[in-house]
C-alpha cells in the first residue's frame, strides 16, 4: 500500500471520528460504521450503489457492488472474532455479509465466506435461490426465512479457530467446524477455507435494497478454541457439502420428534450434519393429532424455530377432520399410500401385518394399491408423496416384479399432473432406482426424507443422496415449498372443510 493511500484512509477515518488502532485479540467492541460517512470502507465496482442516509444508515441499492472494510494499517485483518450487525432488507432483496475476504475490483468476492441475507428473493432468470438469511452460503444453508422484510434483523457471526457459528435474531442457524485438512465443496468454492481477512457488505443487484447499522466487531485471541470436535469426514459429509454448494436443498422434509429424541437434539444434529429439517406431526384417525386444536398446538410449539413444519396426513378421513385454516399453518402437507380401504371394505395400514393379513391375489392387491394412490393424488391437497411405493412385508420381496412399468407410470403420471413431489425415503430405501429414474424423466420433483422412529435412525439422507448421484439430479429436480408451484393447500384447499 502506498504512503499516499495510507494517508488518505487515515484522513477519512479521522474526519469521521473512527480510531484507527489495531484490532488486537481481547479488545472491546469496535464500531466499524460511524453513521455519517463511508470512512474506513471501500467500494468495488459501481461505488454509487452505496450511500449514507440522513438518518445514519448505510444503504445499498444499485448495480452489483461490494463494500469492503479497510480501516488503516492492519486494522482490517481478522482471524477470530465476533461480528454483530443489524440489517433491514426490502422485498426480494439478495444481500450478504462476507468475512475472511479481501478487496477486489470486480465480481463476487473470491476469498472468504458469506452469511446470506435473503428472506424472499427467489433468483433471477431461470435460477431459483433456495438459501435464506443466516446461511453460511453454500456450506451450511438455511432454507426457511427466519427474518421478515422491512424489519430490522440482528445478525451475529463468531469465528473461533475452525468453528463458524451464526445467529439470526438470537436463533442459531450455523455451527460448522471445518475439518483438517479442509474439504471444499467443488470448483466454484475452491479456496474458501478459514484463514483471515476483512469484512464486506453486498449490493447484489438493482432492486436488492438493504439498510445496515450498528456494525461492530470484537477480536478474539488467535488461540481461541473451537470448543467442538472436528467432524468425521466421510463420503456423505463430502456429498452434503457438494450438493448444498450446487443449490440442491439439503433438507430432510420427513422427520419426527419421537422416542427419546428432543427438538434441541434435532437442532444440534441439523447444524452438525448440514441438513435442514422439516418436522412432521401425524394427523388423522387414531394418530396423535385428530383435530384443529392439536394441529394449532403443534404449530405454536415450532414457532420461530429454524425448521419447516409438516402435516403428515394419515388415512383418507383426514380431509374431513381438519379445516383449511388449520392445514394452512403448516409449510407443506405430505401423505403416503399406506392406509386405505380395500374392495371388501377392510381398512388397512400396510405396515401392520395383522391388518394386512394374507394376500391371496398379489396382482389384485397391486391394482387396488395403484388405484388408491392415484385417487389420493387426484383429490387430496398433498405436496409430497412419502414412503413411496411401500409394500407390506408379505409382498416386499417381490417389489421389482410387482411394480411393473405400467404401474409405475400410472403413479408417476398422477404425481406429475398434480405437481406432487416424490420422496427419496431413507428408512425404507424407496422408491427403487428404476422408479426414481422414470419419475425424473417425467419431470417429477424430488425431496429427501427419513421418516425416523427416534434418535437412532435420524441419519443423513444417505439413500436420497445415493439416488441423486446415480441419476445426476440437479437443483432443478428438487421441490421446495411454494417455489415451483403454489402449495397444495392453495391449489386444492377446497378438499378440506372450511372451518
Amino acid at each position: 500500500m502506498s504512503n499516499s493511500e495510507m494517508t488518505r484512509r487515515a484522513w477519512l477515518a479521522g474526519a469521521a471520528g473512527i480510531t484507527l488502532t489495531s484490532c488486537r485479540s481481547g479488545e472491546d467492541w469496535r464500531e466499524l460504521f460511524d453513521g455519517r460517512s463511508l470512512a474506513g470502507w471501500r467500494a468495488s465496482e459501481n461505488p454509487e450503489s452505496w450511500k449514507v442516509t440522513g438518518d445514519g444508515l448505510l444503504f445499498a441499492d444499485g448495480p452489483r457492488s461490494h463494500l469492503f472494510f479497510e480501516g488503516a494499517g492492519d486494522t482490517a485483518r481478522f482471524r477470530n472474532f465476533e461480528l454483530e450487525i443489524e440489517v433491514k432488507s426490502a422485498a426480494n432483496c439478495n444481500s450478504g455479509v462476507f468475512f475472511h475476504t479481501q478487496f477486489q475490483e470486480k465480481g463476487w468476492p473470491e476469498k472468504g465466506f458469506e452469511i446470506q441475507i435473503n428472506n424472499t428473493a427467489t433468483g433471477e432468470g431461470n435460477y431459483r435461490e433456495n438459501k435464506r438469511t443466516g446461511s453460511l452460503y453454500g456450506v451450511r444453508n438455511v432454507y426457511k426465512p427466519l427474518a421478515r422484510d422491512d424489519e430490522w434483523t440482528s445478525l451475529r457471526v463468531q469465528v473461533a479457530g475452525k468453528r463458524v457459528q451464526a445467529w439470526v435474531n438470537g436463533i442459531q442457524t450455523v455451527d460448522f467446524v471445518e475439518p483438517t485438512p479442509p474439504v471444499v465443496a467443488g470448483e466454484s468454492e475452491r479456496g474458501r477455507v478459514l484463514g483471515s481477512g476483512t469484512f464486506a457488505l453486498q449490493c447484489h443487484d438493482p432492486g436488492s435494497r438493504a439498510w445496515f447499522r450498528k456494525i461492530r466487531v470484537r477480536a478474539l485471541p488467535d488461540s481461541a478454541d473451537a470448543g467442538a470436535p472436528a467432524p468425521e469426514v466421510d463420503q456423505t459429509f463430502r456429498d452434503i457439502l457438494t450438493l448444498g454448494a450446487r443449490n440442491i436443498p439439503m433438507v430432510d422434509f420427513h422427520t419426527h420428534i419421537k422416542g427419546t429424541l428432543t427438538l434441541d437434539q434435532m437442532l444440534r444434529q441439523s447444524r452438525r450434519d448440514g441438513i435442514f429439517y422439516g418436522i412432521a406431526v401425524n394427523c388423522g384417525k387414531g394418530f396423535p393429532v385428530e383435530n384443529d386444536a392439536g394441529a394449532r398446538s403443534f404449530h405454536e410449539s415450532m414457532k420461530n424455530q429454524p425448521v419447516f413444519t409438516a402435516m403428515q396426513a394419515e388415512g383418507r378421513e383426514w380431509t374431513q377432520m381438519f379445516s383449511r385454516e388449520a392445514a394452512a399453518l403448516f409449510d407443506y402437507i405430505f401423505t403416503d399410500s399406506m392406509t386405505w380401504t380395500d374392495n371388501r371394505g377392510r381398512r388397512m395400514r400396510l405396515w401392520i401385518a395383522d391388518e394386512v393379513g394374507q394376500i391371496p391375489d398379489a396382482q389384485e392387491f397391486m391394482e387396488t394399491l395403484v388405484s388408491r394412490a392415484t385417487a389420493i393424488f387426484d383429490t387430496e391437497p398433498v405436496d409430497i408423496y412419502v414412503n413411496p411405493t411401500f409394500l407390506p412385508e408379505v409382498l416386499a420381496a417381490d417389489y421389482d416384479r410387482l411394480w411393473t412399468e405400467t404401474r409405475m407410470k400410472r403413479v408417476i403420471d398422477a404425481l406429475r399432473r398434480n405437481d406432487i413431489a416424490l420422496e427419496l425415503n431413507d428408512r425404507y430405501q424407496l422408491p427403487s432406482p428404476a422408479f426414481a429414474r422414470m419419475a425424473k424423466e417425467a419431470g417429477v420433483k424430488f425431496t429427501f426424507g427419513t421418516n425416523n422412529a427416534g434418535a437412532e435412525d435420524l441419519k443423513r439422507s444417505e439413500y436420497g443422496i445415493r439416488i441423486a448421484r446415480e441419476l445426476d439430479l440437479g437443483w432443478q429436480d428438487f421441490w421446495m415449498p411454494g417455489l415451483w408451484t403454489p402449495r397444495a393447500i392453495e391449489r386444492r384447499g377446497d378438499a378440506l372443510r372450511a372451518s
